[in-house]
């Protein structure tokens, strides 16, 4: 099964949680494990929120999901400044003493894959995929 959808949503804290049921909703009609599931909502929902808090105030939240047999791949863009510049996700939690600045470490672990992709100027996006069933023990070699 292959299903996309793509929507622009307002930066506002509402945005976080009408994406995160926009994709429980396509998700229901894929055979994702419950664990892919979470996980997906844990994504959305940092991924968003990041979106809504770090961008430009006349931006939108633009969020593309595709799902094509068993792989999930999440984009979440605005017009704004990716943190540490466009590339890999910084996988160190803050001092825990630091109001915020989890999201980023979160997603790095419940992703399968998750980066900033160069774009144009003062554009962030931020790509991730996830696999909607256990791949199973892998081969030794």
């Amino acid at each position: 099964m292959r299903v996309t959808m793509t929507l622009s949503l307002p930066r506002q804290p509402t945005s976080v949680s009408r994406a995160r049921h926009t994709l429980a909703t396509l998700l229901s009609l894929t055979d994702a494990t419950e664990d892919s599931r979470g996980h997906l909502a844990v994504l959305i929902t940092e991924a968003c929120a990041n979106a809504v808090m770090h961008a430009y105030l006349d931006s939108t939240v633009d969020i593309t999901i595709m799902i094509d047999d068993a792989v999930c791949l999440l984009e979440v863009g605005n017009r704004g400044v990716s943190p540490n510049g466009a590339g890999r996700l910084d996988v160190d939690l803050p001092d825990p003493l630091t109001v915020g600045g989890r999201g980023l470490p979160l997603i790095a672990a419940l992703a399968d894959t998750a980066a900033f992709v160069l774009g144009p100027p003062d554009h962030v996006l931020l790509r991730i995929t996830k696999h909607l069933a256990d791949p199973g023990p892998q081969p030794t070699r």
